[in-house]
């Protein structure tokens, strides 16, 4: 066999007693899954590849994993409803029409698995430990004057940041000038109403500005420039209207809703577990710890 390549750092007797690798031949690529089998039933690998598709994952092999253990589980709850004689009308969706294997599981699990309802004591003590969860976002009231500049203009930033600087000694000395000097120096169109900006809630502003409204007072002046991708900002927080906790009657059926899907979701993956632990799988861990079963 004749070597293609020599190592220039190896004397020519070093070279020849080194074994390498044919290249003649390329070395044949790991498998990303073995044959999967359920209680008998081979699932193709055609089939698995295409059931990876929806499954989005940081690599293709973890695409393939993830839709070889959702496949398991079909073919797992199939034969459960096969074996019960259990046939169902398909139902028809916002999304397009149940399959009769689809119509077949649903029946199965709301004939097999006992989904608690949530109480209204359950309801009211998830709303007492997650009233954050329940509450209107602040509003904010707010001018300001920008000072323009792009993130890559380091000299028109340093410059811009300047002005800010000297602009906000102006108005710690003459509040009442803010609307002039938004005129004056803003390069934001709401200049031509003193710089104000109407009501903002979350996500209505870049989120260093937000951070920065989050911190003020009603009546407040930004002690110094809030920098952002558009350049420097001197900020005035004109009012401020906190966020009001919703009453627990105008969230009670959400919440209820809420706890009973997890509910279903721990009550389904327990029956799958059952399923799975006398069944004869080959090819892929249903049970391990990183296999969930319900997603």
């Amino acid at each position: 066999m004749a070597n293609l390549y020599t190592n220039p750092n190896l004397s020519e007797g070093a070279q020849a007693g080194i074994d390498l690798p044919s290249t003649k031949v390329p070395p044949k690529s790991k498998p990303i899954i073995t044959d999967v089998v359920v209680n008998g039933v081979q699932i193709s690998e055609q089939d698995i590849l295409a059931e990876a598709q929806n499954h989005p994952a940081e690599n293709p092999g973890q695409a393939v994993q993830a839709a070889a253990r959702a496949l398991v589980v079909r073919e797992l709850l199939l034969q459960q409803a096969r074996a019960l004689d259990i046939i169902a009308a398909p139902e028809q969706h916002d999304d397009g029409s149940e399959t009769e294997e689809d119509a077949a599981i649903r029946e199965l699990i709301e004939q097999e698995v006992d989904i608690p309802s949530a109480s209204q004591d359950e309801c009211l003590r998830y709303y007492e430990n997650n009233k954050a969860r329940f509450s209107s976002e602040p509003i904010y009231e707010a001018s300001h004057i920008l000072f323009s500049a792009g993130p890559d203009q380091l000299t028109a930033r340093s410059i811009a940041k300047a002005r800010a600087h000297d602009v906000i000694k102006l108005l710690q000395d003459k509040p009442e000038a803010f609307a002039d000097l938004a005129m004056e120096y803003s390069a934001c169109p709401s200049k031509e109403t003193g710089g104000n900006l109407g009501q903002l809630t979350k996500g209505s502003t870049v989120p260093e500005f937000e951070v920065a409204l989050q911190s003020m007072q009603a009546g407040q002046l930004s002690e110094h420039p809030i920098e952002t991708k558009f350049g420097y900002h001197i900020i005035f927080l004109n009012r401020k209207i906190d966020g009001n906790t919703l009453p627990f009657e105008h969230v009670e059926e959400t919440i209820r809703a809420w706890l009973e899907a997890a509910s279903w979701s721990k009550a389904v993956s327990q029956y799958i577990t059952i399923l799975a632990g006398s069944a004869e799988i080959k090819g892929i861990d249903l049970l391990g710890t990183d296999s969930p079963l319900v997603q």
